[in-house]
């Protein structure tokens, strides 16, 4: 076995952090302001002192080694750490803030992110809120292009994506339990109804969101998925969802948890089917969460605690 060298530098932490985020050696550089020769130098340095292998490089980019995932989740502790310290001790200001998080199209995601960010005493961060594809969700915390990422499942999908997060690397964590709620528009005549059944909404387009090449049923975002429309619009974002309840009186199946502030047009009412709708978030298994990720978790939790919902994480 080779002998390794000692000491790992701080410097050495924040730069592999940078890469892992990034995927590419070359943009981690630029980000730091320095030369893509001096940042793989560092990298290949950084490995040789801890004797493992902790990155695999290929003409697509960087990705980390089973080895390189655990080493992330130490790294982000210490720098996480380091700049507490400075902050108490040393009166240096907040440090730039960074989260990514990746989410199924629900306005409770975007309604505690907002709060995260306004609650944030950071003078410079760097937040990013990718609204994407179940399978896409998936991809970005296994590649840690996002550090948590928040979706559903129920009985019908939940072998299947336990199976994909396993073997990914990752966990589910549940968040809580939600009834299902159909969205329309406030125009729309079953928004004064207290309840509707699927009778009710047989004349009506079925909207949901398109989930690309991995457009499986396990993969879709709404219950019932299964279940034919005479009517089906795909979408791809969640303005377009809103504006199509709006100019055609559809709907779509969710948690029924809506932000009259952000979006006032739309209406949840309780749909009548054997059916609950569990909500978590995903992570590696692996690599603790950051003190920031911790806080947007809080967020959506104060978000969904006005709601008649079951907080079970």
């Amino acid at each position: 076995m080779a002998r390794r060298a000692s000491g790992v530098t701080l410097q050495q932490l924040q730069s592999f952090i940078e890469v892992a985020a990034e995927g590419s050696i070359t943009a981690a550089a630029d980000l730091l302001y320095v030369s893509q020769p001096t940042m793989s130098a560092a990298m290949k340095d950084l490995e040789a002192r801890v004797g493992r292998a902790l990155l695999v490089r290929s003409a697509r980019g960087i990705t980390l080694t089973a080895d390189g995932v655990e080493f992330l989740g130490y790294a982000r502790q210490v720098v996480e750490q380091v700049a507490l310290l400075e902050q108490r001790y040393l009166d240096r200001p907040p440090s730039r803030r960074l989260l990514g998080v990746s989410t199924q199209h629900y306005s409770f995601a975007v309604d505690a992110f907002v709060r995260m960010v306004k609650a944030s005493d950071a003078a410079e961060y760097e937040f990013s809120l990718r609204e994407t594809r179940t399978w896409d969700i998936i991809e970005d915390v296994r590649t840690l292009r996002s550090e948590l990422g928040i979706l559903y499942r129920n009985d019908f999908n939940r072998n299947v994506i336990d199976k994909l997060l396993r073997d990914s690397g990752l966990v589910f964590h549940p968040l809580f339990l939600a009834d299902p709620h159909i969205f329309v528009s406030r125009k729309n005549p079953l928004a004064a109804r207290e309840r509707v059944t699927l009778d009710d909404l047989a004349g009506l387009p079925r909207l949901t969101f398109d989930q690309g090449t991995n457009n499986s049923f396990y993969f879709a975002e709404e219950i019932l998925s299964t279940l034919s429309s005479a009517q089906e619009i795909r979408v791809s974002d969640r303005a377009t969802i809103f504006n199509l309840m709006i100019g055609l009186e559809g709907y779509t199946i969710s948690t029924g948890i809506i932000s009259d502030d952000l979006d006032p047009e739309i209406v949840a009412v309780p749909l009548q089917v054997d059916e609950r709708i569990e909500i978590g978030w995903i992570a590696h298994s692996a690599i603790p969460l950051t003190a920031q990720a911790q806080k947007y978790l809080d967020e959506v939790r104060a978000v969904v605690t006005e709601f008649d919902v079951e907080l079970i994480g």
